[in-house]
C-alpha cells in the first residue's frame, strides 16, 4: 500500500548494528526546531535484509520517504537503488536515499560534509594547492572528492598498506597521488592542508610523531574521526601552533541536505545543535 501523502514525512538511518548512530538526535533537532511535523528513527537492518527493505521502500509499502545509509551498507545500497548520482558514483559509496516520481535515488553528502565543515571553522582552507590524506578507507574517498572540487591541484595520499593507498589514488586522476608511511614527513612539507582520516591514537594506538611546523604558513590540520574531539593527531598539530579543526562538523553538515529532501527545510548548523551532540558524546564515553 503506497504511503498518503498527508501523512507527515518519515525518514530514517539504516545500519548494522544503528544503535550508535547520532543521526536521529540531529534530525529530531531539527524536526523541532522547524515545528515540523515528521519522523526520522533508526533501522537495525542485517547486510542479507538490506534487498527486502530496499523493495519495500521503492514500493512505498514502507510509508517511509527516504533515509541515511551506514556501515556496513553504503557500498552495497549502489546497486539496489534506481538510480546514483555522480558524487555517488565518485565515491563508490551512498549515505542518503530519497523517493522521487516513484523512484528510489541516492547520493553522498560526506563531500558536502568535509567542505561546509571547514567553511565555517577554517574560512580559506580551500585557497592552497597541496593537501595531504592521511589514511585510505572508505572515508578517504569523500575528503578527496571535496578536495579535488574545491580546486586543490596536488592530492598526497600516504597510507600503511601503499598498495590500498594506489587503488584509492587510481580512481581519481593524476592530481592525486600514492605513497607509504615512510613518506610521511617529507610529503608534510608545504603541505596547505593535513587530513587525518583514520583512527591512529584511537584506544591507546600508536600515533606516528609528525613536524607540522615543515607546513606552509597559515597551514590547516583537520580530523573527520570527532570522537574524541581533540583527536591526538590535532592535539599533536595544536602543541606545534598550527590552526585545526574537529571533525564534529562534518557529521552535523552532511545531515543537512537528506533533511532537506525528506522534510523540504534546508536547517541551519546550530551551536546549539553541537553542544547537543556533544553532550551525548559525553553521556556515552
Amino acid at each position: 500500500m503506497a504511503r498518503s501523502d498527508t501523512l507527515p514525512p518519515r525518514a530514517f538511518v539504516i545500519g548494522y548494528p544503528i544503535g550508535h548512530s547520532r543521526s536521529p538526535l540531529i534530525h529530531r533537532y531539527w524536526l523541532k526546531q522547524a515545528g515540523l511535523e515528521g519522523h526520522y528513527d533508526p533501522v537495525e537492518v542485517a547486510p542479507a535484509d538490506l534487498p527486502s527493505f530496499v523493495a519495500a521502500l521503492k514500493d512505498g509499502s514502507s510509508g517511509l520517504a527516504g533515509g541515511n545509509v551506514t556501515i556496513p551498507h553504503k557500498e552495497a545500497i549502489l546497486q539496489l537503488v534506481d538510480e546514483v548520482d555522480e558524487t555517488a558514483r565518485q565515491i563508490g559509496a551512498a549515505n542518503t536515499l530519497w523517493l522521487e516520481s516513484g523512484r528510489l535515488l541516492a547520493t553522498n553528502t560526506d563531500s558536502h560534509g568535509f567542505a561546509a565543515n571547514l567553511d565555517e571553522n577554517a574560512p580559506g582552507w580551500d585557497a592552497g594547492q597541496k593537501a595531504v590524506v592521511f589514511g585510505a578507507g572508505g572515508a578517504s574517498r569523500a575528503v578527496i572528492h571535496a578536495l579535488l572540487a574545491r580546486g586543490f591541484l596536488s592530492v598526497v595520499v600516504i597510507n600503511r598498506t601503499r598498495e590500498r593507498a594506489e587503488a584509492l589514488a587510481g580512481s581519481f586522476g593524476s592530481r592525486v597521488s600514492a605513497h607509504g608511511l615512510d613518506q610521511l614527513q617529507h610529503l608534510v612539507a608545504g603541505a596547505d592542508l593535513f587530513v587525518n582520516t583514520t583512527s591512529l591514537g584511537m584506544g591507546g594506538s600508536e600515533v606516528p610523531e609528525i613536524d607540522f611546523t615543515t607546513m606552509a604558513d597559515k597551514a590547516l590540520v583537520t580530523d573527520i574521526v570527532y570522537v574524541p574531539l581533540e583527536t591526538p593527531i590535532l592535539a599533536m598539530a595544536k602543541r606545534q601552533g598550527l590552526a585545526t579543526a574537529d571533525g564534529l562538523g562534518m557529521l552535523l553538515h552532511q545531515a543537512a541536505p537528506g533533511f532537506e529532501r525528506w522534510f523540504g527545510v534546508f536547517p541551519e548548523v546550530t551551536p546549539e545543535l553541537r553542544q547537543l551532540v556533544i553532550a551525548d558524546m559525553e553521556a556515552h564515553s
